[in-house]
């Protein structure tokens, strides 16, 4: 099996990724940390990243969070991007919706309920 090795300039962190899996994928599945994950379909621009170097193959994403010139530009979303040569990358992707509610202290939810 084919894998390149994928770089995460901010970190130095890097990873190997098969061409048959995301960048974000394959991040996860070796257990590495760098790139923000999110829904893992495309839908909440968390995972967004610049390609700074390397090819790549992608899918459709959200024009909410990839515009046509960020695509042009090379930024992208990991979670629908698989590479097809080594890659670099920037993390640009941030935590832009809750995709969780915070939990709330006990104490907090008992004075409420009162």
């Amino acid at each position: 099996m084919v894998y390149y090795n994928v770089l995460i300039e901010e970190t130095g962190e890097s990873f190997r990724c098969s061409p048959q899996e995301t960048l974000l994928a394959g991040m996860e599945r070796l257990g590495r940390k760098g790139i923000p994950v999110g829904c893992r379909g495309g839908g909440c621009g968390v995972c967004k990243i610049e390609i700074t170097a390397g090819t790549y193959l992608k899918r459709v994403m959200s024009r909410e969070y990839v515009s046509l010139d960020d695509e042009a530009a090379g930024r992208v979303l990991a979670c629908r991007v698989r590479p097809t040569s080594d890659i670099r990358l920037r993390v640009l992707g941030k935590m832009s919706k809750n995709l969780c509610r915070p939990q709330q202290p006990a104490a907090l939810v008992s004075a409420l309920a009162l």
